[in-house]
């Protein structure tokens, strides 16, 4: 069970790395546009969506992908600690 709990943190780490990653390449032109770029809209903008949705930007600033690293941040902490404690 010890193990489960490693792999499942290990993968909101990595996703929200992934999430960063993608947070920055809005600063570069083109990088978006990418085959890279497309590999990361592709498993980051479904998790951003419902947070984009409930939280409006403010002026030129989105701040929904702050909240939505967040999330994980808390979700890798205290979440999957509270989850595997039932077991």
């Amino acid at each position: 069970m010890q193990s489960l709990l490693v792999l499942l943190s290990l993968a909101l780490e990595l996703y929200s790395f992934a999430l960063i990653i993608y947070i920055f390449m809005s600063w570069f032109p083109g990088a978006r546009e990418s085959s890279f770029g497309g590999f990361l809209a592709k498993i980051c903008e479904p998790y951003l969506e419902p947070f984009r949705k409930i939280i409006p930007p403010l002026g030129m600033i989105d701040l929904s992908p702050v909240v939505a690293i967040l999330v994980l941040f808390f979700a890798r902490t205290y979440g999957l600690s509270v989850l595997f404690s039932w077991f």
